[in-house]
């Protein structure tokens, strides 16, 4: 399995059973630094002859690896879904509940909205503190600079239409078209500078300063006067 001069000195050997020894080389291949190749050998029962069961090349103490697979529904971030992607969820999803399940505080109001009108599954506990600590973290939460700035919470705002059900206390939807998050879902302590209350508007007028004026001093100023042919000053004044 390796080409020449890819076999290094012995490294040791493993006793992994009855007449089944597994010897470990140094792999002097560049584009394996830290691997080693592995040599699985035994013998048959009442057998003289030693085979080779298994060569195989296995990393080290070192060795390059490569990064551990991840599912790929667990490597999508916020963003990732194109135009035409599916993006399907599991049967067990936690963030999901059947339409017929009592859900919380609302549950009343679920059951009868909910029932045989088609959605199998409705948003569970767990998956709407998911998105409650998802929102209130996120560029519409009340820690951002552009909330920090703002003359007021959007929960005073005329432009904040509150959701429906337990999340209504805590967010809406903000309905400004002039605003940064208009058509998102936003905190209700989250704000910015298109609140409907910021109607004061500071002046762009800039007041002259006074004038000032000084009636004790005054200062000596050189004047002439020409005589009638226009040569010479006649004084001083």
């Amino acid at each position: 399995m390796a080409r020449p001069g890819e076999v290094g000195r012995h490294l040791g050997f493993d006793g992994e059973g009855d007449r089944l020894v597994t010897h470990h080389f140094e792999c002097l291949d560049r584009a394996y630094t830290g691997w080693r190749w592995a040599i699985t050998v035994t013998r048959a029962s009442r057998a003289k002859a030693v085979t080779v069961s298994e060569t195989v090349l296995l990393p080290g103490s070192g060795a390059l690896l490569a990064p551990q697979w991840v599912p790929w529904n667990e490597r999508l971030r916020p963003g990732d879904l194109g135009v035409g992607d599916l993006l399907p969820t599991e049967a067990d999803d936690d963030r999901l509940t059947p339409g017929y399940t009592a859900t919380g505080d609302d549950a009343d109001e679920q059951m009868i909205f909910e029932y045989g009108l088609g959605r199998a599954r409705v948003l569970s506990p767990f998956g709407r503190d998911l998105a409650v600590r998802r929102w209130h973290s996120g560029e519409a939460g009340p820690h951002t600079p552009l909330a920090h700035a703002a003359p007021a919470q959007c929960s005073t705002c005329g432009f904040f239409w509150p959701l429906a059900g337990t999340l209504r206390l805590g967010f809406g939807v903000c309905a400004n078209e002039y605003a940064p998050d208009d058509g998102r879902v936003v905190a209700a302590d989250h704000g910015c500078g298109a609140h409907s209350e910021a109607t004061t508007m500071p002046s762009m007028v800039v007041e002259p300063a006074p004038p000032i004026l000084d009636d004790m001093g005054y200062d000596e100023l050189e004047t002439g006067s020409v005589d009638e042919t226009g040569s010479e000053p006649l004084g001083h004044s």
